[in-house]
Protein backbone atom coordinates (compact mmCIF):
# COMPACT_ATOMS: atom_id res chain seq x y z
CA UNK A 1 0.00 0.00 0.00
CA UNK A 2 3.07 2.32 0.91
CA UNK A 3 4.83 1.45 -2.29
CA UNK A 4 1.66 2.19 -4.06
CA UNK A 5 1.16 5.97 -2.53
CA UNK A 6 4.57 6.47 -3.61
CA UNK A 7 4.13 6.19 -7.14
CA UNK A 8 0.56 8.36 -7.34
CA UNK A 9 3.03 11.10 -5.10
CA UNK A 10 5.45 10.25 -7.54
CA UNK A 11 3.28 10.72 -10.98
CA UNK A 12 1.16 13.61 -9.31
CA UNK A 13 4.72 15.54 -8.76
CA UNK A 14 5.41 14.78 -12.13
CA UNK A 15 2.24 16.30 -13.81
CA UNK A 16 2.62 19.11 -11.37
CA UNK A 17 6.25 20.23 -12.86
CA UNK A 18 4.86 19.66 -16.52
CA UNK A 19 2.27 21.83 -16.22
CA UNK A 20 3.98 24.50 -14.29
CA UNK A 21 7.24 24.35 -17.04
CA UNK A 22 5.28 26.03 -19.87
CA UNK A 23 4.17 28.37 -17.75
CA UNK A 24 7.83 29.97 -16.38
CA UNK A 25 8.41 31.92 -19.67
CA UNK A 26 5.11 33.94 -18.58
CA UNK A 27 5.70 34.51 -14.83
CA UNK A 28 9.31 35.91 -15.31
CA UNK A 29 7.83 38.29 -17.70
CA UNK A 30 4.91 39.41 -15.50
CA UNK A 31 7.67 40.06 -12.89
CA UNK A 32 9.33 41.92 -14.63
CA UNK A 33 5.91 44.03 -16.31
CA UNK A 34 5.06 44.18 -12.53
CA UNK A 35 8.47 45.69 -11.88
CA UNK A 36 8.98 48.19 -14.60
CA UNK A 37 4.93 49.09 -13.49
CA UNK A 38 5.92 49.59 -10.00
CA UNK A 39 9.26 52.16 -11.51
CA UNK A 40 6.96 53.96 -13.96
CA UNK A 41 3.96 54.59 -11.30
CA UNK A 42 7.15 56.21 -9.04
CA UNK A 43 8.54 58.10 -11.84
CA UNK A 44 4.61 59.60 -13.06
CA UNK A 45 4.37 60.86 -9.30
CA UNK A 46 8.11 61.97 -9.56
CA UNK A 47 7.23 64.02 -12.56
CA UNK A 48 3.49 65.56 -11.60
CA UNK A 49 5.46 66.25 -8.04
CA UNK A 50 7.85 68.48 -10.42
CA UNK A 51 5.60 69.60 -12.73
CA UNK A 52 5.23 72.69 -10.82
CA UNK A 53 8.65 74.05 -10.38
CA UNK A 54 10.43 73.03 -13.38
CA UNK A 55 8.83 71.65 -16.88
CA UNK A 56 10.22 69.00 -18.53
CA UNK A 57 11.39 69.48 -22.01
CA UNK A 58 8.22 67.57 -23.77
CA UNK A 59 5.19 68.51 -22.74
CA UNK A 60 3.72 64.61 -22.19
CA UNK A 61 6.86 63.77 -20.54
CA UNK A 62 7.64 60.87 -22.94
CA UNK A 63 11.10 61.37 -23.41
CA UNK A 64 12.01 62.00 -19.46
CA UNK A 65 9.93 58.74 -18.82
CA UNK A 66 12.20 57.29 -21.76
CA UNK A 67 15.56 58.14 -20.11
CA UNK A 68 14.56 56.89 -16.78
CA UNK A 69 13.26 54.27 -18.04
CA UNK A 70 17.01 53.73 -19.96
CA UNK A 71 18.76 54.97 -16.88
CA UNK A 72 16.58 52.28 -14.65
CA UNK A 73 17.32 49.22 -17.10
CA UNK A 74 20.84 50.39 -17.15
CA UNK A 75 21.01 50.21 -13.49
CA UNK A 76 19.45 46.94 -13.76
CA UNK A 77 21.97 45.84 -16.43
CA UNK A 78 24.80 46.38 -13.99
CA UNK A 79 23.29 44.59 -11.55
CA UNK A 80 23.04 41.78 -13.65
CA UNK A 81 26.64 42.03 -14.82
CA UNK A 82 28.03 42.65 -11.14
CA UNK A 83 25.74 39.11 -10.23
CA UNK A 84 27.04 37.52 -13.31
CA UNK A 85 30.88 38.44 -12.75
CA UNK A 86 30.12 37.14 -9.17
CA UNK A 87 28.71 34.17 -10.09
CA UNK A 88 32.02 33.74 -12.34
CA UNK A 89 34.26 34.48 -10.22
CA UNK A 90 32.38 31.46 -7.28
CA UNK A 91 32.16 29.54 -10.59
CA UNK A 92 35.71 29.55 -11.49
CA UNK A 93 37.01 29.12 -7.97
CA UNK A 94 34.43 26.22 -7.74
CA UNK A 95 35.89 24.98 -10.94
CA UNK A 96 39.61 25.47 -9.55
CA UNK A 97 38.69 23.45 -6.37
CA UNK A 98 37.15 20.69 -8.24
CA UNK A 99 40.05 20.70 -11.01
CA UNK A 100 41.84 20.22 -7.59
CA UNK A 101 39.31 17.97 -6.58
CA UNK A 102 39.73 15.95 -10.02
CA UNK A 103 43.55 16.03 -9.76
CA UNK A 104 43.79 14.66 -6.23
CA UNK A 105 41.19 11.68 -6.84
CA UNK A 106 42.97 11.05 -10.06
CA UNK A 107 46.17 10.66 -7.75
CA UNK A 108 44.04 8.45 -5.95
CA UNK A 109 42.95 6.20 -8.51
CA UNK A 110 46.17 6.24 -10.06
CA UNK A 111 47.96 5.21 -6.11
CA UNK A 112 44.74 2.47 -6.05
CA UNK A 113 45.25 1.11 -9.69
CA UNK A 114 48.82 0.87 -8.55
CA UNK A 115 48.00 -0.93 -5.35
CA UNK A 116 45.18 -2.79 -7.55
CA UNK A 117 47.79 -3.81 -9.86
CA UNK A 118 50.38 -5.16 -6.88
CA UNK A 119 47.62 -6.36 -5.09
CA UNK A 120 46.47 -8.48 -8.41
CA UNK A 121 50.06 -9.68 -9.25
CA UNK A 122 50.47 -11.16 -5.10
CA UNK A 123 46.83 -12.92 -5.65
CA UNK A 124 48.15 -14.26 -8.50
CA UNK A 125 51.36 -15.33 -7.00
CA UNK A 126 49.07 -17.18 -4.14
CA UNK A 127 46.76 -18.96 -6.48
CA UNK A 128 50.24 -20.20 -8.24
CA UNK A 129 50.99 -21.30 -4.51
CA UNK A 130 48.10 -23.16 -3.63
CA UNK A 131 47.75 -24.69 -6.92
CA UNK A 132 51.35 -26.17 -6.51
CA UNK A 133 50.31 -26.55 -2.83
CA UNK A 134 47.39 -28.48 -3.68
CA UNK A 135 49.15 -30.58 -6.05
CA UNK A 136 51.58 -31.15 -3.57
CA UNK A 137 48.82 -32.34 -1.24
CA UNK A 138 47.41 -34.53 -3.54
CA UNK A 139 50.65 -36.34 -4.10
CA UNK A 140 51.39 -36.48 -0.63
CA UNK A 141 47.77 -37.90 0.17
CA UNK A 142 48.86 -40.39 -2.81
CA UNK A 143 51.83 -41.47 -1.06
CA UNK A 144 50.30 -41.12 2.13
CA UNK A 145 47.84 -44.01 0.64
CA UNK A 146 50.45 -46.66 -1.03
CA UNK A 147 52.52 -46.04 2.07
CA UNK A 148 49.84 -47.17 4.74
CA UNK A 149 48.90 -49.90 1.92
CA UNK A 150 52.33 -50.97 2.65
CA UNK A 151 51.90 -50.34 6.05
CA UNK A 152 48.67 -52.78 6.26
CA UNK A 153 50.81 -55.49 4.10
CA UNK A 154 53.97 -55.28 6.25
CA UNK A 155 51.72 -55.92 8.98
CA UNK A 156 49.87 -58.66 7.51
CA UNK A 157 53.65 -60.28 6.08
CA UNK A 158 54.29 -59.44 10.15
CA UNK A 159 51.92 -61.18 11.58
CA UNK A 160 52.15 -64.05 9.51
CA UNK A 161 55.99 -64.58 9.90
CA UNK A 162 55.02 -63.97 13.46
CA UNK A 163 52.72 -67.24 13.72
CA UNK A 164 55.02 -69.27 11.18
CA UNK A 165 57.88 -68.29 14.18
CA UNK A 166 55.40 -69.20 16.70
CA UNK A 167 54.83 -72.42 15.38
CA UNK A 168 58.53 -73.39 14.52
CA UNK A 169 59.23 -72.15 17.95
CA UNK A 170 56.16 -74.82 19.24
CA UNK A 171 57.96 -77.41 17.18
CA UNK A 172 61.39 -76.88 18.42
CA UNK A 173 60.03 -76.67 21.88
CA UNK A 174 58.25 -80.21 21.40
CA UNK A 175 61.56 -81.68 19.82
CA UNK A 176 63.76 -80.21 22.62
CA UNK A 177 61.22 -81.76 24.75
CA UNK A 178 61.36 -84.78 23.16
CA UNK A 179 65.08 -84.99 22.96
CA UNK A 180 64.85 -84.41 26.92
CA UNK A 181 62.35 -86.96 27.79
CA UNK A 182 64.39 -89.76 25.39
CA UNK A 183 67.90 -88.38 27.05
CA UNK A 184 66.35 -88.96 30.45
CA UNK A 185 65.05 -92.20 29.65
CA UNK A 186 68.56 -93.23 28.23
CA UNK A 187 69.77 -92.36 31.71
CA UNK A 188 67.79 -93.74 33.49
CA UNK A 189 68.40 -97.28 31.74
CA UNK A 190 72.32 -96.22 31.78
CA UNK A 191 72.03 -95.84 35.72
CA UNK A 192 70.15 -98.96 35.56
CA UNK A 193 72.47 -100.45 33.36
CA UNK A 194 75.58 -99.36 35.22
CA UNK A 195 74.11 -100.40 38.95
CA UNK A 196 73.42 -103.92 37.55
CA UNK A 197 76.73 -103.92 36.63
CA UNK A 198 77.99 -102.19 39.78
CA UNK A 199 75.94 -105.67 41.65
CA UNK A 200 77.30 -108.11 39.37
CA UNK A 201 81.03 -106.74 39.68
CA UNK A 202 80.81 -106.96 43.68
CA UNK A 203 79.00 -110.49 43.39
CA UNK A 204 81.90 -112.02 41.26
CA UNK A 205 84.26 -110.22 43.55
CA UNK A 206 82.68 -112.30 46.53
CA UNK A 207 82.88 -115.11 44.89
CA UNK A 208 86.26 -115.16 44.12
CA UNK A 209 88.02 -114.20 47.43
CA UNK A 210 87.63 -117.63 49.06
CA UNK A 211 89.30 -119.42 46.69
CA UNK A 212 92.18 -117.01 46.77
CA UNK A 213 92.33 -117.87 50.49
CA UNK A 214 92.42 -121.60 50.08
CA UNK A 215 94.98 -121.79 47.52
CA UNK A 216 97.59 -119.46 49.13
CA UNK A 217 97.04 -121.25 52.53
CA UNK A 218 100.73 -122.92 53.16
CA UNK A 219 100.66 -126.87 53.86
CA UNK A 220 100.97 -128.19 56.89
Amino acid sequence: MESWKSHVRAELFHRDCRQRDPFSGLFDKVSRLEEMLTFHMKLRDTISKDNGSSRCPDEGGTLYLRVNELEFLNQQLKEKISDLTSNVYLKEAELQYCHSQVVRYRTEAVVLAQGASSLKAELDEYGYQLECQSKELTALRLEHSSLREELTAANLQNEQLLDRWLEEKKEEAERINKYNATQERWQRLAGRLRKRHRVRSRAACADDKPTDTKTQRPPS
